[in-house]
């Protein structure tokens, strides 16, 4: 059972009313009003152009990372192409930090189910898949249940609700590899070989799954679709703010009183956000926060604490919202510990495409190494900005990029702390204060 826990003024769009023990079920879903918008447009026969205008209307971007415009991204599947096309979910959260897609699959898949075959309806589609990360296998299961239970009600399959539009959809296990969250190694994957990106163009819209026109939309972007049909674009964006309309989900993680998925309007101030969440463990001091998932920039807590959560602001602030993965370090955190963390992570995951990655991600990760373990340069700091630049922009997809842009700012924003382990040899930070720190997080996640 999901508990969401939030004031009472704040009202979720794709976690509301989940406090039941079966709020996955069908029978759950369609008593708070599921599979409504799809019997609208069924039976009003609502013209595909003006569900994308309710889209574009909506200022909904992409939850997934890139906050691309949804209903800019629907125009540009081909009308008149005669041939098939298709439609894919991607849930391949691999990000650190995010577990939000989980959660909305868990707990509410039917949702994700209607908001797909909304898009099937307003894009032609026929077949969509909804491609789920490799290492959340009870996930997997439950959305297959959820289809099975779409089925056997009428909502996917042939003539849906007795209507001429036909939509299947199918679930496609991933294998745990991160790369696959890109669009086209995502693609790749789907069709049986290695995961990899591509070279784009061709974008997907015309070279997508098995060569054909192909969009793509994260988990949370298909599940807010069912709630802006029901109650217009319009409505959406007054819930949020210019050019960010809507709710955004939030996976905040760290040292933070309650951890979890929290969903809140576009523009909610960040303190608001880091209160909701019971404020830093131990009362202790915000020192970072990275506001968007591992790969994005990471902010100092006084530059964090006068931010709102929304992609215009954050911008604005030298950062991305990303996925929305929160992730909150307190005064307890050696920095360069956390970024050796991170490199490393980015390290095993390259795809080993593209040279600038493949090797820079592996020097990233022996520099920042060097430096926590005592035996960093003075030049250092200048080599890991010099690698990181010369892996930005030069590979095929954006991993490369969300290996640099971390390194980069953590040696910014924390420089004096990277210059203390040269000099020093040893953590800014005492060891005994980052154990009191651990001890806390475990602490509290144990209960």
């Amino acid at each position: 059972m999901l508990k969401i826990d939030q004031p009472m003024h704040i009202k979720p769009q794709i976690l509301a009313n989940l406090e039941g023990e079966k709020s996955w079920r069908l029978k759950d879903y369609v008593a708070r009003g599921g599979y409504a918008a799809l019997r609208k447009i069924l039976r009003e026969k609502t013209p595909p152009e003006k569900i994308i205008a309710e889209l574009k209307e909506s200022a909904l971007r992409g939850r997934g990372g890139a906050g691309f415009p949804t209903g800019l991204k629907w125009s540009f599947m081909p009308k008149q192409y005669a041939g098939e096309k298709y439609l894919v979910c991607n849930s391949d959260e691999g990000e650190p930090g995010t577990f939000k897609d989980r959660d909305i699959l868990r707990y509410n898949p039917h949702m994700v189910i209607e908001g797909m075959a909304i898009a099937a309806y307003a894009m032609g589609t026929a077949r969509g898949y909804n491609y789920i990360h490799g290492e959340v296998w009870d996930v997997y299961l439950r959305f297959e249940e959820a289809l099975d239970e779409a089925r056997a009600g009428g909502f996917l399959g042939q003539k849906i609700l007795g209507s001429d539009f036909s939509f299947e959809l199918f679930a496609h296990h991933g294998y745990g590899a991160y790369i696959c969250g890109e669009e086209t190694g995502l693609l790749e994957s789907i069709e049986g070989k290695k995961g990899q990106p591509r070279y784009k163009p061709p974008f997907p819209a015309s070279f997508g799954l098995y060569g054909k026109p192909t969009t793509i939309n994260n988990t949370e972007t298909f599940a807010a679709v069912p709630w802006i049909i029901m109650n217009g674009g319009a409505k959406y964006l007054e819930v949020g703010k210019p050019n960010n309309g809507g709710t955004k989900i939030f996976s905040v993680s760290g040292h933070v009183n309650r951890p979890g998925v929290y969903e809140i309007p576009m523009g909610t101030p960040f303190a608001r956000l880091l209160e909701m969440c019971g404020g830093m463990r131990g009362g202790r001091k915000l020192k970072a926060c990275i506001p968007g998932g591992s790969s994005m920039p990471v902010l100092p807590g006084d530059v964090m604490m006068q931010c709102d959560m929304d992609y215009d602001s954050i911008a604005k602030a030298g950062s991305m919202l990303g996925s929305g993965a929160v992730i909150i370090m307190d005064e307890t955190t050696c920095m360069v510990k956390a970024l050796q963390r991170l490199s490393y992570f980015y390290f095993e995951e390259s795809c080993g495409q593209c040279t600038p990655c493949r090797e820079g991600t592996g020097w990233l990760y022996r520099v920042v190494h060097r430096i926590e373990h005592g035996e960093g340069r003075p030049e250092d700091l200048d080599l890991l900005t010099s690698v990181s630049d010369n892996i930005a922009g030069r590979t095929i997809c954006a991993l490369g990029d969300a290996a640099a842009l971390p390194v980069k700012s953590f040696v910014k924003h924390f420089r004096p702390e990277f210059e203390y382990h040269i000099e020093n040899k040893k953590c800014l930070v005492p060891v005994d204060v980052q154990r009191a720190g651990s001890r806390i997080y475990v602490e509290h996640a144990a209960c």
